[in-house]
């Protein structure tokens, strides 16, 4: 049995990968604890994982602009409660969520082992860690040495939006390897008669999100096929009002929804449009926020073909017509399938944790 400590943030689309991958661990008999913010409890609590708040920061809302995030990546409070929880009890292998830089430069002074989980592509990150290594560098916190030191850097995510993937390599987690492990909630082949057309958006309130949830809603006016949406915590139902017709949800596992659909309509984020894409289920994206890796995203399923872009101001016309156009595309969803079977060929709760039980052993 080894110990694993994650250290994570409340930050939506890294809960998932988190749960999945610390549940894999206990399943297989590790002992595995998480530090997080007390508005994490909850759900870590219902996975049946042992959680800590960080006692720097209680009462945690996360402030999704620039400066906020900035301000929790570099938080030195974060790293003294990860040090402090080490202290009172050692673990081998502590996984870190990527964006936490202030935290793993510290890990990395101390000598302690650590891997890094990625919540999104890994192509996607690379470029906004060199920017962010030079604007961590000013408050004297690493942000490349301690990547390159990770044991191993893991990728909650798929090696690219194409089929087939690239050969797989051998399991290795030796330092600054970098291990695709995969999706992350459980996925199957969605029916092929399926027809339901899927809205799902941010489940935090950025400022567009009541808006953008009404311009969608009013797309879905006419459209002649089953039409489900889950606005989730961030939006009241009296906020927006449903054209007849339109299952309006706060929430539904996505292994529940996503099997019936034929379309998911949503806002870029990894967790949600790789779980489509799992299923193999096209996706139009219109992307929320700009400075995170939604607008990635949304090229990248463009490109590949298994997705369409509208930009986040689109009218209800343009949307409603891309949908329609989408859904009697045959090539698009016979791409999407293709992609859709290799990513469920991957297993990635067990990947990840066999590579962090290398981790322990030594690395290969």
């Amino acid at each position: 049995m080894a110990r694993y400590m994650f250290v994570t943030w409340d930050g939506g689309g890294n809960r998932v990968p988190t749960i999945a991958v610390a549940r894999a661990l206990v399943d297989r008999g590790h002992d595995v604890r998480v530090l997080g913010h007390d508005s994490q409890a909850e759900a870590y609590r219902a996975a049946h994982l042992r959680f800590t708040a960080y006692p720097s920061a209680p009462g945690f809302v996360l402030d999704p602009r620039p400066g906020g995030l900035l301000r929790l990546f570099t938080d030195r409070g974060l790293a003294d409660d990860a040090v402090a929880q080490l202290t009172a009890a050692p673990v081998d292998i502590v996984v870190v969520d990527c964006t936490l830089v202030a935290v793993l430069d510290v890990l990395d002074r101390m000598d302690q082992r650590f891997a890094v989980l990625e919540h999104t592509m890994h192509d996607f990150l690379v470029p906004g860690f060199r920017a962010l290594e030079a604007i961590a560098w000013t408050r004297g916190i690493r942000v490349a040495r301690p990547r390159s030191h990770a044991t191993p850097i893991l990728v909650a995510s798929v090696p690219r939006l194409r089929a087939p993937f690239p050969p797989q390599r051998p399991l290795s987690a030796g330092p600054g390897e970098v291990v695709y492990a995969g999706v992350m909630t459980p996925a199957v082949a969605a029916r092929p008669d399926a027809s339901t057309v899927v809205l799902t958006l941010s489940t935090f309130r950025f400022p567009d999100l009541v808006a953008m949830w009404q311009r969608i809603l009013d797309a879905a006016d006419g459209i002649d096929a089953p039409v489900v949406a889950t606005l989730g915590r961030a939006v009241a139902p009296g906020e927006v009002t449903a054209p007849p017709g339109v299952r309006v949800l706060e929430w539904m596992p996505h292994d529940e929804l996503f099997p019936d659909a034929s379309l998911i309509v949503g806002h870029g984020g990894h967790g949600t449009t790789l779980a489509a894409l799992a299923h193999g289920v096209p996706v139009l994206v219109l992307p929320l926020d700009t400075t995170s890796d939604q607008p990635r995203m949304a090229r990248a399923v463009t490109l590949a073909g298994v997705g369409e872009t509208l930009p986040r101001r689109a009218g209800p016309a343009a949307i409603r017509a891309t949908i329609e156009r989408m859904r009697r595309d045959a090539a698009l969803h016979r791409r999407a399938q293709e992609l859709g079977a290799a990513i469920r060929q991957l297993d990635g709760p067990r990947r990840a944790a066999q590579v962090l039980e290398l981790a322990v052993s030594g690395g290969r």
